[in-house]
């Protein structure tokens, strides 16, 4: 099982990607990074796509279907245990895709994988399914 080094080494072998990292949401920190860092600072970059991506896990709209609280409302926060109600996300800019896949893990689900791949040489059906499979192989700690 591979760890976060090796998991970034392979969302890099990807058709037009040209950046990867994977940052915890909560804190807005890169816990690794790997390539080029779109803007030029991966700093910058995991503070605002944790950001987007805490916006959206947070999101009672986005939760999955049938997913209520103790009240019979939807409950979107994401506990330790749980899955965020989400898999992941896709921003589009003229010239590349940046996609946000949540990571589940067994003691905390607040991190995700960014893959920046460019539109002219990247396919995004196939990094999905890849980001998909690394985040599922990878092991944290």
């Amino acid at each position: 099982m591979p760890g976060i080094d090796e998991s970034l080494l392979e969302a890099m072998r990807l058709p037009g990607a040209r950046g990867a990292s994977l940052v915890d949401w909560i804190s807005g920190l890169a816990l690794g990074v790997v390539g080029d860092a779109p803007g030029g600072d991966w700093e910058a970059t995991a503070a605002e796509t944790a950001e987007l991506a805490r916006h959206v896990a947070e999101s009672g709209s986005l939760a999955a279907a049938g997913a209520t609280g103790a009240a019979g409302g939807t409950d979107a926060t994401v506990a330790p245990d749980k899955e965020p109600p989400v898999e992941d996300v896709i921003a589009t800019t003229p010239d590349a895709y940046h996609l946000l896949r949540f990571v589940s893990t067994p003691f905390d689900s607040t991190v995700f994988l960014h893959l920046w791949l460019g539109r002219d040489d990247g396919n995004l059906a196939l990094a999905r399914i890849r980001l998909a499979e690394t985040a599922d192989r990878l092991v944290l700690g």
